[in-house]
């Protein structure tokens, strides 16, 4: 909802403009961005060249600016975790954009400049641009016309000249800005609409299709689950083992396409004591006293709270956790909602936790949770002249005096000077009293419902009318808090604990030279100490943290992992901190590309031979017997089920791709059953009871469309997807600044 107090007219066109100006920038020269840095990365690494670390930051920051922007508009706040994403986006922008620059490049695709007039005029089989839609509607029924067409394309043609023709550079910037990201735009479509071209479906592709899914087969099946053994029951050699290994480590899935590396690590939170609830709920009680009896709640909250903000307004509005104003005004906890809106005047609430913080809240007052009214606005544009304001208050008093249902709208659109609202008659729907200047807001809040009345406000006369107010209240609340935290002699004896944990790791696993029972030895301690671990992995060529609250805690976790000599158990040097926990990480894995080392794919190998015997165990035991002989020897049940081969699931069994494909091999007749069969969850008896043909058809056309419009969906993700792993794109903007890898 616009507010009255932010009321502005924009530009369809500059608003695009602003958007898409860093864009023209970066689009302007490509190979700009390349062969700077000193080291073998830089910053990063685009088709094997360094990308220029002042383009970089020129593109972050203009992305940072534009999303910052965006968010003010919001009335939201920008944090460092949106600045790292709006980083994060100009770096994946511009790797897009320079691999996507090349592929124009080989296959000539460029734009002329009658082509990019016709795309920006919706001529010539061009249809109109969503950015620019604003020109070619109709501003009063929001609707696109012919004549609504053709009078945006000449209102946009003057505006693009002015831009164009102008003598300040801002100007000229926008519109080369504006220029260059159409061009780059189309030359985008015109690159994936060739891809697009080259889909094609065979009438055998889609004859198939057909079958696969109207194909189908009915069966009775007995499954011997691999859960029936324990896998420690299953013995399993270090010989046995080795030999899988050699065997099988160049299976297309074990090898190693993207070099990463794993850190296993530990939290410890530092909580408050026993001693530091009591010491802290005996201040808040202490508080809460002080604060029913003060004489001057504004002086009590400006010496008591962490937070001395009073205000005796309607900001002092407080709304529940989750309600879609919370991010404007204080909130409470949803559990309380009743108790503030059944509260009298004075009452104290509290302590409740909120934010991180423990709070006491006084209620001073209360607002409609909801209002809906219908205003029209003569606006005085700041005039201080007694004639002029006159003839506004004039004109505000004759229109309410003839105002009724019928005409509301009528005489909104003609007289209004208010854009966020005019188009709608004027309304505005669920907004609280805060929400609006004083003048405006305290009218709406009290005002008989229906009644017309005159509000003047530094914009001007407000002609307003109550249609609907809710008889629910939100409170008014003047606040204390406090951060509930824990004591420096509870910090420093969790800061020891922590350093003991740390101390008896590196003791121990710097005595083991197999990387394996490394890693073992590190869940072992961490297990004794009542700690759980848990494993983050990270990609060489794009090393990111997550799970962290702050940045520095995540940095120093990078630089362990990434440090110069860095192995298989690392160790952080000290416990880190991160607000309120210490965590310590130790390198379990290294993973280079190509063939997998042993150790990395041990657990993973061993589950599969293990997986192996049990089967060899099954398939013995289940050979040569009925599925009745099965089901009885071994308690388990005979399942009906119908299968199609274009969905590999069995009912009540999973997901068994080989055991679906085996069945459509065309061996098997209907009445037989199988040999036992090695499964994905476990062995498998299978009966064919009956097969049912496809119906009979040489139509498979909705087959084909289907498949087409399947595949050339994913052709921009795929061809992007394809396109940055041939660029091998390393980003190494964290390690760089770290200074752990150049």
């Amino acid at each position: 909802m616009a507010l009255i107090g932010k009321i502005r007219a924009k530009s369809g066109l500059l608003v695009a403009i602003i958007g898409i100006a860093l864009l023209a920038f970066i689009l302007n020269d490509y190979q700009n961005l390349f062969g700077f840095g000193e080291g073998e990365y830089g910053i990063g690494l685009v088709l094997g060249e360094k990308v220029d670390p002042a383009s970089y930051s020129v593109a972050s920051a203009k992305f940072q600016d534009q999303e910052r922007n965006q968010a003010m508009q919001n009335g939201k706040a920008f944090t460092d975790a949106d600045m790292e994403a709006s980083a994060d986006k100009a770096w994946n922008f511009l790797v897009d954009s320079t691999i996507l620059s090349k592929e124009y490049e080989k296959l000539g695709i460029s734009v002329s400049e009658r082509e990019l007039d016709a795309y920006w005029m919706a001529k010539d089989g061009f249809n109109v641009l969503q950015d620019l839609s604003q020109f070619f509607t109709d501003s009063l029924t929001g609707i696109q016309t012919p004549q609504s067409i053709e009078n945006g394309r000449v209102k946009l043609k003057a505006t693009l000249d002015n831009l164009k023709k102008s003598k300040e550079q801002q100007a000229l910037d926008q519109w080369n800005g504006f220029k260059a990201y159409h061009t780059d735009r189309r030359k985008t479509e015109k690159y994936f609409g060739l891809l697009k071209q080259g889909v094609f479906v065979t009438d055998l592709e889609a004859k198939d299709q057909y079958l696969a899914n109207n194909e189908k087969k009915n069966i009775s099946f007995v499954v011997r689950r691999y859960t029936e053994i324990s896998d420690a029951d299953i013995k399993i050699s270090e010989n046995e083992l080795k030999n899988f290994y050699e065997a099988h480590k160049a299976d297309k899935k074990y090898l190693v396409r993207n070099a990463s590396r794993d850190v296993k690590m530990f939290d410890v939170s530092i909580a408050p004591s026993k001693a530091d609830s009591s010491v802290f709920f005996s201040k808040m009680n202490s508080l809460r006293t002080g604060f029913e009896n003060a004489a001057n709640d504004s002086a009590y909250i400006a010496k008591n709270s962490e937070s001395p903000i009073y205000f005796s307004d309607k900001r002092a509005t407080a709304v529940p956790d989750g309600h879609s104003k919370a991010d404007r005004y204080q909130t409470y906890p949803m559990s309380l909602d009743t108790i503030f809106k059944m509260a009298t005047l004075g009452q104290l609430v509290g302590p409740y936790a909120s934010k991180e913080k423990m709070v006491l809240s006084k209620v001073i007052g209360f607002t409609p949770a909801s209002i809906k009214a219908r205003h029209i606005l003569i606006g005085t544009n700041n005039s201080t002249e007694e004639t002029v304001i006159s003839a506004k208050k004039k004109t505000a008093d004759s229109l309410a005096a003839i105002l009724n249902n019928d005409n509301w709208d009528e005489i909104t659109l003609k007289y209004s000077e208010d854009p966020g609202s005019k188009d709608k008659g004027g309304v505005y729907e669920d907004f609280l009293e805060g929400d609006m200047v004083s003048e405006f807001g305290g009218y709406c809040a009290s005002a008989p419902i229906g009644k017309i009345g005159v509000v003047k406000t530094d914009f001007g006369y407000h002609i307003i009318e109550v249609l609907e107010r809710s008889s629910s209240k939100f409170p008014l609340l003047a606040s204390i808090s406090q951060t509930f935290k824990p004591s420096e002699e509870t910090v420093a004896e969790k800061e020891s604990e922590v350093n003991g944990i740390l101390l008896k790791l590196d003791r121990k696993i710097t005595k083991e030279q197999n990387p394996y029972k490394k890693a073992i030895l590190f869940d072992t301690i961490v297990s004794r100490a009542n700690y759980v671990s848990r494993v983050i992995q990270i990609e060489d060529k794009a090393p990111k943290v997550y799970g962290f609250t702050t940045t520095m805690a995540r940095d120093r976790l990078l630089e362990m992992a990434y440090s110069a000599d860095a192995a298989v158990g690392s160790l952080t040097l000290s416990p880190i901190r991160d607000k309120d926990k210490y965590v310590i990480g130790m390198i379990s894995v290294i993973r280079p590309e190509g063939e997998p080392l042993f150790e990395n794919v041990r657990a993973q190998m061993e589950r599969e031979l293990i997986q192996e015997k049990k089967a060899k165990r099954f398939i013995n035991q289940m050979a040569g017997k009925s599925l009745n002989d099965i089901s009885k020897k071994f308690n388990t049940p005979v399942i009906d089920a119908e299968i199609t081969f274009g969905n590999p699931q069995i009912s009540n069994a999973g997901f068994e791709p080989t055991i679906i494909g085996n069945l459509f091999s065309g061996a098997l007749k209907n009445g037989q059953r199988t040999l036992p069969l090695k499964g994905e969850s476990g062995v498998y008896v299978i009966q064919l009871k009956s097969s049912t043909k496809a119906p009979a058809t040489t139509n498979y056309k909705a087959e084909k469309e289907q498949l087409i419009q399947a595949i050339t969906n994913q052709v921009e993700g795929q061809a992007m997807g394809a396109l940055r792993k041939k660029a091998e794109v390393v980003d190494n903007r964290k390690l760089s600044e770290l200074g752990v890898r150049f």
